[in-house]
């Protein structure tokens, strides 16, 4: 942490706040411990943060949030004049600015600046969630102990959620790892500008938020966003395989660039006698925090050595770090060419899509000069993240697949891949996907669904269950062995009677679906015990 002058107890006095944001102070100058902007969960020692939303002022709440430990609160300078605290009442001092959310985020800007530690920022269509656990098991593998990597949590992905992401940094941190979400134009801009990370990368582009941005390549030139604030001397990782690629490649300027891929030779290797050199990557500081004991991690170094690959990926683009896989029980085996060496990882994770996340956490890592054995430690580490293809057992002896957290065209095109190689080759299997609709899609919604029902009847699944009208594309294209239910209890029953030893059964659906209710019905008992912990 760099030298502020702050005391070891707490993060900031109210004062220091004010100078950075230039908010009038009013009250007494306490400090504060942490940032909440939720005045259900205040904690003793708060900044309570009065958003306002538009149907909502937090303003409202902060008498409530200094009663439940807030010490102070930081308002909007309009609620403040029109409704002054009664002098009576029982008023923490308070920071006044002119918009709370934008203060939120020069304060994280702030805060942000006090750490000199490696901060990789992620975004992308698709696996930005799995990238962002898969580095940060590498790199809690990197400073030898969990509490050491700040990590985005759930959904706090956006210009609310970022900046109090930030604001949990502390002096036990040694890596951050920040996802960015985004809905519309310059909302990643602004993000950036804010985490000012060492590392951008971005895992894809493809059909979602539509609605809001009208094109794919309009949503691939707001990923590309993420680079306005990188570092002057960081690194700009991009999926080599996507079609987007070459913008990226633009829009990253002077920034050393990674690339990762799928497939194609490595860079590298392309390069080999032609004078190429190898990528530049962060100086050795900057993956300084690595834990010296690499042999409690890792195991036999005969890990490191390549194996023999049967399947190579359709991609074929040169990367940086590339890499073939293949199915190895619920998982896969992953094979990588780095600038740093190869290895060979067996991840707990399946499917084409997770060894190219597997591929982008490895080239941010190596960005990082994090070593190749800490990287295959955390990757075989990481067991998945909640409702992203995760393997359950459900009743009757039956396979579930809960891939529920959310859904986009290209993450449907990801879950069919996995479905389509589970016991594809065991006499009698029978696998079924059920959906639900996938939200946010635009004037292409219609034909995106009917898409879905082509692309399940050609990767050979026996039966297709959908719930929702946007849905009902899919079954009508998908034809026979496809069914469409208009109440979740139908399409329960329906499912009840598919349900045997032989049948594997995959759930994916857009958030406001629900379609983990699904999920809650097929699991077994012992798996419903089990998540209810």
């Amino acid at each position: 942490m760099k030298a502020t002058g702050m005391k070891e107890v707490g993060m900031m006095l109210l004062s220091q706040a004010a100078q950075a944001l230039g908010a009038r102070l009013i009250g007494e100058d306490v400090r504060f411990v942490a940032v909440s902007s939720d005045s259900r969960n205040i904690q003793l020692g708060d900044l309570f943060i009065a958003l306002r939303g538009e149907k909502f002022d937090g303003y409202e709440f902060v008498a409530r949030a200094a009663q439940d430990g807030a010490v102070a609160a930081l308002i909007n300078a309009d609620s403040y004049a029109a409704h002054p605290p009664l002098a009576s009442s029982p008023y923490p001092p308070v920071l006044v600015v002119e918009d709370t959310r934008i203060a939120l985020g020069q304060l994280a800007a702030y805060w942000r600046n006090q750490f000199d530690i490696p901060l990789v920022a992620v975004t992308g269509s698709n696996g930005k969630t799995t990238v962002k656990e898969m580095l940060a098991s590498i790199l809690r593998a990197a400073a030898g102990r969990e509490e050491g990597v700040l990590a985005t949590q759930g959904n706090f992905n956006n210009d609310i959620g970022m900046p109090l992401t930030l604001l949990k940094l502390n002096a036990q941190h040694r890596y951050a790892v920040i996802e960015m979400g985004m809905n519309h134009p310059g909302e990643i801009d602004y993000l950036t500008r804010i985490a000012c990370p060492d590392v951008a990368l971005i895992t894809n582009a493809s059909g979602a938020h539509l609605e809001g941005l009208g094109s794919v390549e309009a949503v691939a030139r707001a990923k590309g966003e993420i680079f306005a604030g990188l570092k002057h001397h960081g690194s700009a990782v991009i999926n080599a395989d996507d079609d987007h690629a070459p913008l990226w490649r633009t829009l990253a300027g002077s920034h050393t660039l990674l690339e990762f891929g799928l497939g194609g030779m490595t860079r590298c290797a392309q390069a080999s006698g032609a004078g190429m050199p190898p990528p530049r990557l962060l100086p050795q500081s900057a993956g300084s925090a690595i834990t010296s004991d690499l042999a409690s991690v890792v195991g036999s170094p005969s890990r490191m050595a390549s194996s023999s690959i049967s399947n190579v990926s359709e991609a074929d683009q040169p990367a940086d770090v590339a890499g073939q896989w293949q199915p190895q029980g619920a998982g896969l085996h992953l094979n990588a060419q780095t600038p740093s060496g190869n290895f060979g990882a067996d991840l707990q994770v399946p499917g084409a899509h997770n060894a190219r996340n597997a591929l982008a956490a490895t080239a941010a890592a190596i960005a990082l000069n994090v070593p190749l054995e800490i990287i295959v430690a955390g990757l075989e580490k990481f067991g998945g993240v909640a409702g992203r293809l995760q393997r359950k057992a459900a009743r009757h002896g039956a396979v579930l697949i809960d891939d529920t957290y959310n859904a986009n065209p290209a993450s449907m095109r990801a879950a069919i891949g996995v479905l389509a190689q589970s016991n594809a080759e065991k006499p009698g299997a029978k696998r079924v996907l059920v959906i639900g609709d996938m939200g946010e899609l635009g004037d292409n919604a219609a034909a995106l669904h009917t898409e879905i029902g082509s692309e399940v009847r050609r990767a050979g699944i026996e039966k297709l269950y959908a719930l929702g009208a946007l849905s009902a594309n899919a079954v009508r294209e998908f034809g026979s062995g496809a069914r469409h239910f208009e109440r979740l209890e139908d399409l329960q029953d329906a499912l009840e009677l598919e349900l045997d030893a032989d049948t594997t059964v995959l759930v994916k659906g857009s958030r406001f679906m629900k379609m983990e209710r699904v999920v809650a019905f097929c699991a077994s008992e012992q798996e419903a015990q089990c998540c209810s912990h």
